[in-house]
């Protein structure tokens, strides 16, 4: 199996009760229909992506990154690579490399979806990431190291972001408290 293949499957099988979320989800899976490389950074002006935000093993905050390129605080995620075999992987791969931790549990079901405006990937404008977001866990006592994409990463509790914090940040922060609410 493809990761084209498995991004087909995860949001063929994914659900929301969200009207906004089930037209993204259709607007995804008519993006894969169209382009072959529709997961590949090659693939202009719009691709796939993957990000995992990263919560504390107590689920009482998350880590951030502050992006180099953006200056702005971000969940960890990015592109899709050759070696990814699924999206699950790839969201996991950007938040161990962002984050410095490698023992992160990510849950496999995505937790929601964000298109959003890239300003520097790519040839063609406007050009888009076409993200699927997962929620990761990190162990007890993690300790997380910035990387060089990051010019800062640093734990927040989820109802005291820092200023200019956006909305799909949020939304994700909001998605990913509610799927963890309950869960050890």
């Amino acid at each position: 199996m493809t990761l084209r293949d498995d991004a087909h499957d995860v949001l063929t099988s994914w659900s929301s009760s969200d009207p906004e979320q089930r037209r993204l989800r259709q607007v995804y899976l008519d993006h894969l229909e169209r382009h072959a490389d529709a997961m590949s950074r090659d693939c202009h002006p719009d691709h796939l992506t993957a990000s995992a935000l990263i919560v504390s093993a107590d689920h009482s905050r998350v880590l951030l990154t502050l992006h180099r390129r953006l200056g702005r605080w971000l969940q960890t995620g990015g592109h899709c690579e050759p070696v990814d075999e699924t999206l699950a992987q790839a969201a996991l791969r950007e938040g161990r490399e962002e984050s410095g931790i490698a023992d992160l549990a990510i849950d496999r079901e995505p937790v929601l979806l964000s298109l959003h405006e890239v300003p520097s990937c790519g040839p063609i404008r406007p050009s888009h990431h076409l993200d699927v977001q997962y929620v990761a866990v990190a162990p007890a006592g993690a300790q997380e190291v910035i990387s060089d994409e990051s010019d800062d990463l640093a734990w927040f509790a989820a109802d005291d972001l820092p200023e200019g914090t956006d909305q799909s940040v949020r939304d994700l922060i909001a998605a990913a408290t509610t799927r963890l609410r309950g869960r050890p």
